[in-house]
């Protein structure tokens, strides 16, 4: 719909020419596309200057969007051109002279003109009654935030993608039979939904890393599904598998779908908290844990990277009799690391070459805690052994295999799933509010993964937004060398806003990137309908008309060309509603912005703006206005 809508407003205006004015194709095509060459140059720069800024984010977002950007300011650039050059002259060449048409044309064309004497009628009930349309206009923004605060936020929509991961956990220190015994079985429970046909394979693993520590106690399970004709949606068959190995008592299992943006395989929601000792971030992970328990909105799968189920032996030194007798700290601690790990006692040369010489103790002494009682350390003051059981008192312990850190401050990551009734916006928003509420005020929050990409891409759009809402009103005022048209112009927006996020709203979907995104073009799609009532109402206001006259000439002339757009571009952006398979869940986000945007725009725009125009641009000029002005004035200062 873009790149053919210049060609159309060119090409409706010759053809207008040539039934009103009589005039040959030549002659309008030649004086067709120079009326309306100054609002085809407006809107195109008002759509590269909206695109442009979408190829500088960063991350992810400007790795995806870039080449997208880039190449829509080119296309739309581009047809321009073709709509200022090429479509002129062909339409010299090609458009009937006669006035003759088909019998569908006829109808056609009497079904629009009873449109148009309607839309006319109402206009002018509109220009009428003023504080009618301004009372719709702070209602439909009165909508929009409504909307805005009831549509839920993610980072980008969920995708069937054509398998999932079925991550499974067993305990600490599970050997890898442990784990074949419960893969086989999960194995065995899943193998129905291959028989089915929903599923092409399953590939089982365990453990789960590919790296050369292998963790033991995990296991992974992938899941390949059928052609998307041919099955559920991979969410359902997600909750499917979720019910046939819930039950299983010695694991954890939880399936999981790979998004388009990272490599991990992560849940959605990786939220971290620091700022603490392990003991003291255990307590508050404990506390959050409780927390959410008691007034879960929706997470589910929840798991967490510090878990003490790891078994340790905890050395406590009595310090006053091992001073008592003569023993040093440092003689234990040399003894311990000797006995029950190495020590390098000295190095020896052989032929040339150095090689150390390493002690260590017999590890079949190393299997029980009561093999300590058979180690002796020396004191210094009677240079006896003194059995090391007498001076030091074991404690059996369980701490974490892992003690991770991020951005160098000690942190625990509490991750889980999101039901279909939990956006990431609320969940994060959820989880905040538990920490604002219930942990002290030095607890460091901070986010990974998707949730982390939520919080950063948010305000980076949300700038792109306002900036490309700034430039384009400064591009216009530039070309109408005014600041009241483009604030006229730029009115139909937040029409169009309002008309994606009523689609959004009705079809369900969240406000994610892809909607964002959308949102973005939308300013100069929108703004496309204003510059032409208002530049053409400018140009008969320059030819002699009356004020009022020249609004309603201007609506009267342009609807054609506006609706015509409306459709083309709507019509562009139904496939991407109407498509299925592999991405179709974001391209019926952007075709759903796009379709209720414009659409609301289109309808909107035809009242809004004669409104606004009416109210605010009665003293205004056009730039010829001012030219003739300046003419004028030369003229008598030569004189």
């Amino acid at each position: 719909g873009l790149v053919v809508d210049d060609a159309i407003v060119v090409l409706e205006n010759v053809h207008r020419r040539m039934e009103e004015y009589g005039e040959t194709r030549l002659v309008a095509a030649f004086r067709g596309a120079r009326q309306v060459a100054f609002a085809v140059i407006a809107t195109t720069v008002v759509l590269v200057a909206v695109f442009v800024p979408i190829a500088f984010l960063q991350g992810d977002v400007g790795r995806l969007f870039s080449e997208f950007a880039l190449t829509m300011a080119a296309a739309v650039g581009f047809s321009s051109f073709v709509a200022l050059s090429l479509s002129p002259m062909l339409a010299s060449q090609i458009l009937p002279q006669e006035a003759g048409k088909a019998s569908l044309a006829h109808a056609v064309d009497r079904i629009f003109e009873r449109i148009r004497n309607a839309y006319l009628w109402l206009l002018r009930l509109a220009l009428n009654q003023k504080w009618v349309v301004g009372l719709l206009f702070l209602g439909i923004l009165a909508g929009t935030q409504w909307l805005l605060d009831n549509i839920p936020s993610e980072y980008a929509p969920k995708e069937d993608r054509g398998a999932f991961f079925l991550l499974v956990n067993g305990p600490e220190g599970a050997t890898f039979e442990y784990m074949k015994a419960y893969m086989d079985e999960i194995e065995r429970r899943l193998m129905p939904l291959v028989e089915s046909g929903e599923v092409t394979r399953l590939l089982v693993r365990a453990p789960r890393t590919f790296s050369n520590f292998a963790i033991f106690n995990s296991g992974i399970v992938v899941h390949v599904l059928n052609d998307w004709s041919a099955r559920r949606s991979a969410w359902e068959i997600m909750d499917d598998v979720r019910k046939r190995v819930n039950d299983l008592p010695g694991v954890r299992a939880f399936p999981v779908m790979r998004q388009g943006f990272g490599a991990r395989i992560q849940k959605p929601v990786q939220f971290v908290i620091g700022g603490g000792t392990y003991a003291e971030l255990a307590e508050w992970r404990d506390l959050l844990l409780a927390k959410i328990e008691e007034s879960n909105p929706g997470l589910e799968g929840l798991d967490w990277d510090y878990k003490e189920t790891k078994p340790q032996l905890q050395v406590l030194i009595d310090y006053d009799r091992a001073a008592d007798l003569g023993v040093t700290v440092g003689e234990i601690g040399r003894t311990l690391e000797t006995m029950l790990g190495s020590r390098r006692a000295t190095t020896f040369i052989e032929e040339g070459e150095e090689y150390n010489v390493i002690l260590e103790g017999d590890r079949f002494d190393q299997r029980t805690p009561t093999d300590l009682a058979n180690l002796y350390v020396r004191s210094q003051r009677s240079r006896q052994l003194i059995p090391l059981a007498n001076l030091v008192q074991l404690r059996e312990v369980a701490d974490s295999i892992k003690l991770n850190r991020y951005n160098r401050v000690r942190a625990i990551t509490i991750e889980a799933n999101l039901t279909d009734t939990l956006s990431l916006e609320k969940a994060l928003a959820f989880l905040d509010g538990l920490v604002k509420e219930h942990l002290p005020g030095k607890v460091i929050v901070d986010y990974k993964g998707q949730s982390q990409d939520f919080r950063s891409t948010g305000g980076s759009i949300l700038f792109v937004l306002v900036l490309g809402g700034v430039i384009v009103y400064l591009v216009l005022a530039a070309q109408f060398e005014s600041w009241i048209h483009p604030l006229v112009i730029m009115l139909t927006v937040p029409l169009a806003m309002a008309g994606a996020l009523l689609g959004l709203h009705l079809n369900g979907m969240s406000l994610n990137l892809y909607s964002q995104i959308g949102l973005i073009m939308l300013i100069g799609l929108a703004a496309k309908n204003g510059i032409l009532i208002v530049e053409f109402a400018n140009q008969l206001r320059d030819a002699g008309e009356a004020f009022q006259q020249a609004l309603l000439h201007a609506t009267e002339v342009r609807f054609r060309p506006i609706v015509m757009t409306g459709i083309t571009t709507a019509a562009g952006s139904a496939p991407l509603l109407l498509s299925s398979g592999a991405g179709s869940e974001t391209r019926a986000v952007i075709g759903t912005v796009i379709l209720y945007g414009v659409l609301a725009a289109t309808a909107f725009t035809l009242f809004i703006v004669p409104v606004a125009y009416d109210l605010l641009a009665r003293r205004t000029g056009s730039p010829k206005q001012l030219q003739k002005r300046l003419q004028t004035e030369l003229g008598g200062a030569e004189e």
